[in-house]
């Protein structure tokens, strides 16, 4: 997960608190980003780049697979004549 976003987020959810806990403010950042840390780390995420990858793949296999059936078909065909 990128760390930018994590910070973002828990700078947003710290702006949003009304203005006489700004003297917390970062504290409150900080620890609301190690809270958000921990929870996409349970989530079991992936980053874009390893998702695209994975799709890659997985066309590559469904070709694979699709061309393999058209084969069986032909064999088929040629066994049964």
């Amino acid at each position: 997960m990128d760390p930018k976003i994590l910070d973002e987020l828990s700078q947003r959810i710290a702006s949003a608190l009304p203005s006489g806990v700004t003297a917390i403010q970062e504290d409150l950042e900080k620890n609301l980003r190690a809270v958000l840390d921990g929870v996409m780390t349970k989530m079991n995420l992936v980053s874009r780049q390893e998702f695209e990858v994975q799709q890659k793949v997985l066309e590559r296999t469904r070709e694979k697979i699709e061309n393999l059936e058209k084969l069986v078909i032909e064999l088929e065909k040629t066994i049964t004549k």
